[in-house]
C-alpha cells in the first residue's frame, strides 16, 4: 500500500531516489483475484484505502479480498455491512473486531486521530444508534477524534442544548435521525460548521422506511446541511472524515 506523503518525504530526506519513487508509484494500481479487482491505490488518489461492503459477498469473498490487502500492506481494514455469522468465519483467518450494532469489521489497530478537530455524532434517538455507530466507526477507522451524543432529539429539545459546547467546536457534525427528522435542521442553526444528515428508516408507517426524514433533511431551511442516503452511516462517516482533514490537503 503506497503512503504517498511518506514516499515523497524519503525522497527529499535522501533515503529514497527519484526513480525508486517513481517505480512505487507505478506499481499496479489493483490486483485482479478473479471475483474481485482490489483497488490498491485508493489511498493514493483519495486519502483513505479501500473498504469492503460485505453485504453480498461470501466470507471466502472477504478473506481473499482481505488477504490482498494485508498483503500489500495496508494495516487496518474496514468492512461494513457484515453479518455475525460472516465476521465469526473470517475470524478464523483474520483477528476481527466485530461491531454487531452497526455491522462493521475491523481488522488491524484504529489509528491515531491525525484530524484538525472533533466529529460529532448525534442521533435523534436510542433506535437510531445503530446507524450512529457505523458512522462513528467508521470516522475513528479514518484517524478521527469522535465525540458520541445520543439520544438528543426534538422531542427533548434541552437534551441537545445541553451540549452546545461539543456542537460549536465540532469540525463537523452526523445528524442522524428517523421519523421526520428534524434534528438535522436544529443542530444546522446552533453550528458553524458542515451538518451531514442521515435519515433513518426508524418510524411509524407514514415514514415510508426513512423517506420521510430524507425529504424533510433534504427540505432543511438551515444553511450549510447536506444530506446522505437512508441509513447510510458509513457515508457520512467518511464525508465527515474528509472535512475534518482537509488541513493535510492544504499542507
Amino acid at each position: 500500500m503506497i503512503d504517498t506523503r511518506t514516499l515523497l518525504e524519503n525522497v527529499r530526506e535522501g533515503k529514497m531516489s527519484i526513480n525508486e519513487a517513481l517505480l512505487k508509484l507505478r506499481e499496479k494500481p489493483f490486483e485482479d483475484i478473479g471475483f474481485a479487482k482490489v483497488d490498491l491505490h485508493r489511498q493514493l488518489r483519495q486519502g483513505a484505502a479501500e473498504v469492503i461492503y460485505g453485504q453480498g459477498k461470501t466470507p471466502m469473498q472477504i478473506i481473499g479480498i482481505l488477504d490482498v490487502m494485508k498483503n500489500n500492506g495496508q494495516d487496518t481494514v474496514l468492512i461494513t455491512r457484515l453479518s455475525k455469522e460472516a465476521a465469526e468465519i473470517i475470524r478464523r483467518k483474520h483477528p476481527l473486531d466485530y461491531h454487531e450494532d452497526a455491522r462493521i469489521g475491523i481488522v488491524g489497530p484504529i489509528p491515531e486521530s491525525d484530524g484538525s478537530g472533533t466529529v460529532v455524532v448525534a442521533t435523534g434517538g436510542t433506535s437510531d444508534i445503530p446507524v450512529a455507530e457505523e458512522a462513528a466507526l467508521t470516522a475513528e477507522v479514518l484517524g478521527n477524534n469522535v465525540i458520541r451524543l445520543y439520544d438528543v432529539g426534538v422531542a427533548g429539545l434541552h437534551r441537545t442544548l445541553s451540549h452546545l459546547d461539543e456542537i460549536m467546536s465540532a469540525n463537523a457534525i452526523i445528524a442522524i435521525a428517523g421519523m421526520e427528522g428534524a434534528l438535522a435542521s436544529v443542530l444546522g442553526g446552533l453550528a458553524s460548521c458542515p451538518v451531514i444528515a442521515v435519515p433513518t428508516s426508524v418510524g411509524y408507517g407514514a415514514s415510508f422506511g426513512g423517506l420521510a426524514a430524507l425529504l424533510s433533511m433534504l427540505n432543511s431551511c438551515a444553511s450549510g446541511v447536506c444530506v446522505v442516503n437512508i441509513d447510510n452511516g458509513f457515508g457520512a462517516g467518511y464525508l465527515a472524515s474528509m472535512i475534518n482533514h482537509v488541513h493535510i490537503r492544504e499542507e
